[in-house]
């Protein structure tokens, strides 16, 4: 990693439109893993306590795929972003592509999939390839190891640290988010009335796209990148 050379500060928001160009399903993904599947079963509490060896089936799943795809251009982009700025990165994707890409400073703000939670007392370690129904927490002996994601109904994480980073920001980014859901959807506000100038790049227009100062239209692997180089030839000077 080079020296910074900017005291800017950054903030990223990434969604699931930015690992999906990487070959992840997303929720919305027609004939997509969650197409297959309720999420009344697989993403939320009350569906892990009913039948956990279903979630382990869907989970372990989808943590197969992550082994098997790789960070595209736009994860790389932004970790050549990093080196030279102040650069935080909130993710709503429980994938690793950010940290294989090169990025250090990425907030998982819905968990994990290659972490596992016991249900039972909140203990964490690194997950295997497969968790099943069967297996105990090393703590506490419960028979309650699920994956490390925040489910629907559940207080996503790191919300205090998100808020500092927020009121703290120069310049706040949002890439391939729906901006449908909170309070994920109320960062650009936050980030705005702290003093923050924002932008939108996304593969089309959003819910809270007025919301942006300016806003890019495209796919992330194109536009991401572009975007970028442009901003490190201007030496961060967006405003």
């Amino acid at each position: 990693m080079i020296g910074r050379q900017f005291q800017s500060r950054i903030v990223v928001l990434s969604g699931a439109g930015l690992s999906a160009e990487s070959g992840l399903s997303t929720f919305r993904d027609a004939g997509g893993v969650w197409s297959r599947y309720d999420i009344r079963d697989v993403a939320t509490p009350e569906g892990f306590l009913r039948d956990p060896s279903l979630v382990h089936t869907f989970y372990n799943a989808r943590r197969m795929k992550l082994r098997q795809v790789k960070p595209n251009a736009a994860h790389c982009a932004l970790a050549k972003l990093e080196d030279v700025c102040e650069l935080a990165i909130i993710t709503q994707n429980v994938d690793d592509l950010h940290e294989r890409a090169g990025s250090h400073n990425v907030i998982h703000m819905h968990g994990e999939l290659l972490s596992a939670i016991c249900h039972n007392c909140g203990h964490r370690w690194p997950s295997p390839d497969e968790l099943s129904a069967d297996d105990i927490c090393g703590r506490c002996g419960a028979q309650s190891v699920r994956p490390d994601v925040v489910w629907f109904g559940e207080i996503p994480y790191h919300l205090e640290r998100i808020n500092d980073l927020l009121l703290g920001a120069d310049l706040f980014v949002s890439i391939g988010t729906s901006g449908a859901v909170s309070p994920a959807n109320t960062f650009v506000s936050q980030a705005k009335s702290a003093g923050a100038k924002t932008i939108e790049l996304n593969l089309e227009s959003t819910e809270i796209s007025d919301c942006f100062d300016d806003h890019r239209l495209g796919p992330a692997t194109e536009i991401v990148p572009v975007w970028v180089d442009e901003l490190m030839a201007r030496g961060l000077h967006w405003r």
